[in-house]
């Protein structure tokens, strides 16, 4: 099932980042007042980003992606300037940046995931994998919308 996901910005200026299977309809949705909390609050609202993927699941991760980011990284996704979206994705912590790392942790304190007693992935209760970063695959079934309003 084809999945879209997409960046409203609101009358507030605020943006609103959601996804589904029906852009159309959701965009409805979100104008007349049956959207998210966020977006009926501060209306009316434009579509400034859609992004359309194969499959629903893929288009919610890549929501999620999204929703983490900066609204300067989201600016620059909107405007298709991938050298901005590059350096705005480097890491800028002091350890790191300033230090010239390549981790976050000092010289010589550097272990693999395996020595620090860590699985490259690990088995929930129902048997599927689960990534490093806790992420799982989730079959999403039906009209399914989400979102999160940024500023």
């Amino acid at each position: 099932m084809t999945g879209y996901v997409y960046i409203l910005r609101c009358a507030d200026h605020s943006y609103y980042t959601g996804s589904t299977n029906n852009i159309e309809a959701r965009l409805w949705q979100h104008q007349n007042e049956q959207g998210a909390n966020h977006t009926r609050k501060h209306l009316p609202v434009e579509l400034v980003f859609v992004e359309q993927f194969d499959r629903i699941d893929d288009a919610f991760a890549r929501e999620k992606q999204i929703q983490g980011w900066s609204r300067k990284k989201k600016e620059a996704l909107m405007q298709g300037d991938f050298n901005q979206l590059h350096l705005l994705a480097v890491c800028k912590n002091n350890t790191h940046y300033a230090g010239g790392f390549d981790s976050a942790q000092p010289p010589g304190n550097k272990r693999s995931l395996t020595e620090a007693g860590h699985k490259h992935s690990q088995s929930s209760a129902n048997g599927t994998q689960r990534s490093l970063s806790g992420v799982e695959g989730s079959k999403i079934e039906g009209n399914n919308e989400s979102g999160t309003d940024d500023d």
